[in-house]
């Protein structure tokens, strides 16, 4: 009468979903490895690497290496920073190190003591080899004359 469905796993994309968390007051040493993205308002003294994004809350601090996608920091950075793509640094961010991004947000108010390599796409700004400065009209003024 009633059949059961066999019941289908989490599938990669679900997995990739997931947050993970770092809560306040949790201090981690060492290396974490994940798929997943993170929100960390805690310390982590090591190595974060993840295809995701990354979150540094107000609290959360990061002494190390942090490789992802992008990331979005309020607390503080202290190390290298390697994302593929956008780094956005909230007012209340301290960046301090090696940060090497696509693309760069920086609220007014963030600290950012850095060295920084813009990496990924140029654009084109045009060929301006061949193209001739515009002349001024301007004369020079005469005795007497308003400039």
């Amino acid at each position: 009468m009633f059949t059961e469905k066999p019941k289908k796993g989490k599938t990669t994309s679900e997995a990739v979903n997931q947050q993970n968390t770092i809560a306040k007051g949790t201090t981690i040493t060492g290396d974490i490895i994940s798929d997943g993205d993170f929100r960390i308002e805690g310390t982590i003294q090591g190595n974060v690497k993840t295809p995701g994004k990354v979150v540094i809350g107000r609290t959360g601090i990061i002494n190390g290496t942090l490789k992802g996608a992008n990331a979005d920091i309020e607390g503080k950075f202290s190390g290298k920073l390697i994302l593929s793509d956008t780094l956005s640094l909230k007012a209340s961010a301290i960046v301090e190190g090696e940060v090497e991004v696509s693309k760069l947000a920086v609220e007014p108010g963030a600290a950012f003591n850095a060295t920084c390599l813009m990496k990924g796409t140029l654009k084109e700004l045009g060929n301006t080899s061949n193209q001739k400065a515009p002349q001024p009209n301007a004369k020079p003024a005469e005795k007497g004359q308003p400039a």
